[in-house]
């Protein structure tokens, strides 16, 4: 590897926010470093009871459309599973119980701004623009699901846990060094902070302050390792500080605390203050993909128990209580969300219904054995399907 000469390090080092290493006082012994208090944050109790001093301020418009996005995000989401049973669908990734996370962390981010997704983010990839039939046809195994919609500033999501942050956190110092004021905002779960690639996201964005917020969506199970198995200790939120990145701990089925926290991170990034690490506490109520089955490593009981923390049901006692929602309107609200949904599928149904058959066709010059196997296989059974 070439030696990098004085003036490429001075360029690549140039934009390095400055660092001083503070000479140790004079004596010996032990000094206890302090790393700050972690903060847990909750707004909205399950019963819809509101911490008023902490409540933010959000017109009626805009609470009442992140309540119906919270259900028609659950309604794409059932429906996607149902579609995978009948066989229309590739394996999905189901977000039952993680709509207040989804929804309340994008709801602050501007359309300016960057949005990296995990594989689960669905709910906030509707909030951004994405059409329910684009996502159908993405997770369905078409090419075309995955184009980022014209004027949306979000970059495609990756299968491989955790592979898209540390492009997030490229995105973002790109952004710093330009001297732009948008910032990244990138989210992934509690199984991917086991993975190294993640923990060098967090080194690049400290040291290069990049604008950048990092929302962890701790559903307590990395697949089917529960959060005890994963990590030493179960406040995930306590990693930042280690980085030197702000964090903190919020119930992510609160959709309230979810939005005051990322607000208040999107202003400190915005600011030139840095990332900042949010730890959402949340539960996925279905399984981790469609080829999942929960029942073998968690109990109904526990799921019974987090049904009651359900973030729609919480969220619709509080715009009850507000006098914002009533029951007719409940009603009729997931009514159209279905039938929207439906409209949707239907639109899908007529794209796809030539399936790919191009799927082996740009990988290898030669394909291997195995894989031509593999394609004959495939091709077979579409024509036996009667598929064009």
């Amino acid at each position: 590897m070439p030696a990098i000469s004085g003036d490429e390090d001075r360029a690549m080092t140039a934009d390095r926010p400055a660092a001083t290493i503070a000479p140790r006082k004079k004596g010996m012994g032990r000094k206890r470093i302090d790393l700050g208090e972690l903060e847990d944050v909750q707004i909205l109790n399950e019963h819809g009871v509101v911490d008023e001093a902490s409540e933010p301020t959000i017109d009626g418009t805009d609470l009442f459309r992140i309540y119906r996005t919270m259900v028609l995000t659950r309604a794409v989401d059932r429906r996607m599973v149902n579609m995978q049973r009948q066989g229309e669908m590739g394996t999905f990734a189901p977000g039952e119980g993680q709509e207040a996370t989804q929804i309340g962390q994008i709801f602050p981010v501007t359309d300016k701004d960057w949005f990296s997704p995990s594989y689960r983010s669905f709910g906030a990839q509707l909030w951004r623009g994405w059409t329910i039939e684009g996502l159908l046809l993405l997770w369905g195994g078409y090419f075309e699901g995955f184009e980022v919609p014209a004027g949306v500033n979000d970059l495609p999501f990756s299968i491989v846990v955790g592979s898209h942050i540390l492009p997030a956190v490229g995105v973002a110092m790109g952004i710093r060094m330009r001297g732009d004021d948008a910032i990244v905002l990138t989210n992934f779960g509690d199984g991917a902070l086991s993975q190294g690639v993640v923990s060098e996201a967090f080194n690049f964005a400290a040291v290069y302050k990049a604008p950048i917020v990092f929302v962890c969506e701790n559903n307590g199970y990395a697949i089917s390792t529960p959060i005890e198995h994963q990590a030493g200790t179960i406040e995930l939120a306590r990693r930042g500080p280690g980085f030197g990145i702000p964090s903190v701990r919020v119930d992510g089925n609160d959709v309230l605390a979810m939005i005051v926290t990322t607000r208040a991170a999107l202003e400190r990034a915005r600011s030139g203050g840095g990332p900042s690490l949010i730890e959402a506490v949340t539960y996925r109520m279905s399984a981790h993909t469609t080829a999942d089955d929960p029942k073998v490593y968690r109990s109904e009981e526990e799921v019974a128990k987090w049904r009651a923390r359900c973030p729609i049901a919480r969220f619709e006692k509080y715009l009850l209580n507000k006098g914002l929602l009533d029951h007719k309107t409940i009603d009729r609200i997931g009514k159209e969300c279905e039938q929207e949904v439906r409209a949707a599928r239907e639109r899908f149904r007529k794209r796809a219904k030539a399936r790919p058959r191009e799927v082996f066709d740009f990988m290898f010059q030669k394909l291997p054995a195995e894989l031509e196997a593999q394609k004959r296989e495939y091709l077979a059974r579409l024509d036996r399907k009667g598929v064009e």
